[in-house]
């Protein structure tokens, strides 16, 4: 009874609005080379979606339905096309996505930005998106690519590996990534013997596991993707011998790879984005067996789908070229922190005209335009699995 009294002063404070049905496109790439990622990716934010819907505390008790579109990841015509079928046919008040960095920029300046429509992508992570032009209407809950290449060079300089082999794929995520990393790798005395880029769907990886074995390297770094060209690279390493240990970055720590290789890649770490933040372990409990909480942008998905939603809240209304505003306010300090499953008491504070600061899944803490100031889990694979070894 009491939660209902709060829900119902929460409803009579909110703004005058009339009851909508409001839609959230949920932009991934349900096909391509991260669809098993993109498995719990969009459950994560479906279930961000079902917890405020449910709640009926968002504009006046309006309701929320997801409605998917497939950006690939890799075709640019293919995911503006489905984006703009989410706002012109859909209707949609905002999108979850892209995903993949390559389609997420031209998403954001062939469909968004003309029609001034907020995107949160909870996995777009290329350097280049921090300076693109973007009207106010891009966020992005993960961390750049710029501090993973960071992270991943003082971890492999931790473990004392001083000379390595790079290999990345050949688009904007990859590029950004390989650049990123082979700077701060130098930077602490490492040695990158080569940078080589690969395509992804290729039959046969031996010429280019030939020219990285070549070159050297105590471990190759495998800045792909685990169900495209990064898995191939691996597959064709392993079989011919020319390594034996790989340091993974984001697109390779998948169930994928793990299902693919198991205890073949056993002594290989990695990183992905994560924190052991409160946040993380409540975001756990609000999943259940539902799905993998710990699955890669799982929980970036569910906070993207969340700020959006509180600061449609925050604004008083569904309309992106009014609540883009309000994002980095329910993003960030001052006010009462919201963790995943209180969602509704984060939309009962808003109505009220109090502040929130939207902690989240990820820590989730928004620096300049937008961008995730970001935290890493520290990953090995230990007896065919990816286990948890530290965050920084």
């Amino acid at each position: 009874m009491k939660k209902l009294l709060l829900a119902s002063a929460a409803t009579m404070l909110a703004p005058a609005a009339m009851a909508e049905d409001i839609k959230l496109g949920v932009l991934l790439g349900f096909t391509g080379p991260i669809e098993s990622m993109a498995v719990n990716m969009g459950a994560g934010a479906e279930l961000a979606i079902q917890e405020v819907s449910e709640s009926g505390a968002l504009l006046d008790g309006s309701t929320v339905t997801p409605v998917r579109g497939d950006s690939t990841c890799i075709d640019a015509a293919a995911a503006t096309a489905a984006a703009e079928r989410l706002i012109t046919s859909d209707g949609v008040n905002g999108i979850v996505g892209a995903a993949c960095s390559g389609v997420t920029g031209a998403v954001l300046q062939n469909v968004a930005r003309p029609n001034g429509m907020v995107m949160i992508s909870p996995s777009a992570t290329s350097p280049a998106l921090s300076t693109a032009e973007d009207d106010g209407l891009f966020f992005r809950t993960p961390p750049s690519d710029a501090r993973q290449g960071v992270v991943m060079a003082e971890i492999l300089n931790e473990k004392g590996v001083g000379e390595v082999a790079l290999t990345y794929t050949n688009n904007d995520y990859g590029k950004g990534l390989a650049d990123s990393f082979q700077a701060a790798f130098e930077g602490l005395g490492g040695t990158v013997t080569i940078v080589a880029a690969h395509e992804d769907d290729k039959a046969d990886y031996s010429a280019e596991v030939g020219a990285l074995a070549s070159a050297g390297g105590e471990v190759l770094v495998v800045a792909g993707y685990a169900d495209r060209g990064g898995a191939g690279i691996v597959r064709a390493s392993i079989d011919t011998g020319a390594f034996e240990t790989f340091h993974f970055p984001d697109g390779m720590v998948s169930d994928a790879t793990v299902e693919k290789f198991g205890s073949e890649v056993d002594g290989s770490a990695g990183q992905l984005p994560g924190s052991d933040s409160p946040g993380a372990e409540k975001f756990a409990e609000v999943v259940g067996d539902a799905f993998d909480p710990t699955s890669i942008f799982a929980g970036e998905s569910y906070d993207a789908a969340a700020l959006i939603m509180l600061a449609m809240q925050a604004a008083g209304s569904s309309d992106p070229k009014v609540y883009k505003d309000k994002v980095m306010d329910v993003a960030n300090a001052p006010g009462e922190q919201i963790l995943p499953g209180e969602l509704a008491k984060g939309l009962e504070i808003l109505a009220g005209g109090g502040e929130i600061d939207y902690v989240g899944a990820t820590a989730v803490e928004f620096i300049g335009g937008g961008e995730s100031a970001g935290n890493f889990r520290e990953v090995v694979v230990q007896d065919g699995k990816f286990e948890t070894v530290g965050y920084r």
